[in-house]
């Protein structure tokens, strides 16, 4: 263990000088002549990098570390990661495609998701990835396409768990849900995979997401594995490997805190000893998309113009809602808050104003920033949005209006 913080816990992750944003290594303004156009997502490969070892210095020596791709998965940034993970976990046949680019062994994928068609089924199979079945029909389906191939299938079993993660950005198990399998009716399909004579991996429970609190993830953490020593007991099956989900979140706002990794990662330690003797052939798993990302990118438009309408000053952009919806407030917000945002090539000067940035787009919903006070800008100058590198681009509307799609870059 350590007690080191992530030197990227806050916004100011990318060094500034002369009033410029630094990221890879060179300025805003000479990576933006060098993508040649804006918008655009910029990710920084040493702050990923950064991340996972700070991922392992904290959690504990058996605890493998899985990428969730859905949070980033242009094809350079998981190439990059997938050197320094254990396994990805995928949602589409789209990602199962770049994955499978990676070189990773497919043993080490698994492919999650409530409503896998047929042919998903049959090519993820055929690769040899772990299946996370999410229902018992798919359970029956996987067995009937394995024999009509003529492979055995590699198969978990994702639990809807019987609690939540408290505190969670999103709440992904406990009460009815269209994810996993009901804890109550696991047993039952545990033992039916042991008759079917395919191949179990073990038990995939994630419980929710984006939680800054450790009182909740320590929480979540022992009733996942309370749950799979009892699963384990009642089915009579034993558990090769426990995927504990993940859950970790970032700072988006003011007032928020970095997670204390520290601590999250000795309370896991601890629960992992009084279960030891319970769960001793078990593998477990953390598995992490936003946590690992989404500190390390940024969305860069730039200013088209600049107006005051009835004493509120806006500037207009040639980006928006349509490349980064989270930014927006409309990926998941109840109330809308802005999420980190500057003035790229102005960072840190002394002249201020209060102004709301908006995008390009005919709906007032366009909007990166709500009457933030922000360096003085001018038109041509770059607006960036910080912890964009997670749920930016494949998690907005891209073909709204017809714009052109912005570029993704790995520095």
């Amino acid at each position: 263990m350590t007690n080191n913080r992530p030197k990227h816990a806050s916004f100011d992750q990318f060094p500034i000088r002369d009033h410029c944003i630094q990221i890879g290594g060179m300025s805003l303004n000479r990576l933006t002549q060098r993508v040649g156009s804006t918008p655009y997502f910029a990710y920084d490969r040493k702050l990923i990098t950064e991340r996972i070892l700070f991922l392992r210095q904290c959690l504990p020596n058996k605890i493998k570390l899985h990428y969730a791709m859905k949070a980033n998965p242009m094809p350079a940034v998981v190439q990059h990661i997938a050197g320094l993970v254990d396994g990805i976990d995928v949602a589409s046949l789209g990602e199962i495609k770049v994955a499978l680019d990676t070189g990773m062994l497919p043993s080490k994928m698994s492919f999650a998701g409530p409503g896998k068609n047929e042919h998903e089924l049959s090519c993820a199979i055929a690769a040899g990835i772990v299946i996370n079945i999410e229902s018992e029909l798919e359970l029956e389906r996987i067995v009937a396409l394995a024999e009509r191939l003529g492979i055995t299938p590699k198969v978990a079993v994702r639990i809807n768990p019987d609690f939540e993660l408290k505190s969670s950005g999103m709440k992904m198990g406990g009460g009815p849900k269209q994810f996993g399998i009901d804890a109550e009716r696991a047993p039952i399909v545990l033992r039916r995979i042991v008759e079917f004579g395919i191949v179990f991996e073990g038990l995939h429970i994630f419980s929710g997401s984006q939680n800054l609190k450790v009182e909740a993830i320590q929480d979540a953490h022992e009733k996942t594995l309370q749950l799979a020593v009892r699963l384990a007991k009642e089915s009579s099956v034993s558990i090769p490997s426990l995927n504990m989900g993940g859950g970790f979140g970032i700072p988006y706002f003011p007032g928020e805190s970095p997670l204390n990794l520290v601590a999250v990662g000795e309370n896991l330690q601890h629960l992992l000893n009084k279960i030891e003797s319970e769960l001793s052939d078990t593998q477990f798993v953390i598995e992490l998309g936003r946590y690992i990302v989404a500190e390390a990118g940024i969305y860069v438009c730039r200013v088209l113009d600049k107006k005051n309408s009835r004493g509120q000053l806006f500037l207009i952009t040639d980006g928006g809602m349509h490349h980064h919806l989270a930014a927006s407030g409309n990926f998941g917000q109840v109330i809308r808050k802005n999420y980190p945002v500057t003035v790229g090539t102005k960072a840190e000067t002394a002249e201020t104003e209060v102004v709301s940035v908006v995008g390009p787009l005919c709906t007032p919903l366009d909007l990166l920033a709500d009457q933030m006070e922000l360096p003085k800008a001018e038109i041509g100058d770059l607006i960036v949005v910080f912890q964009s590198g997670a749920y930016g681009l494949t998690a907005s509307p891209i073909s709204f209006l017809s714009h052109p799609i912005p570029l993704e870059v790995l520095v």
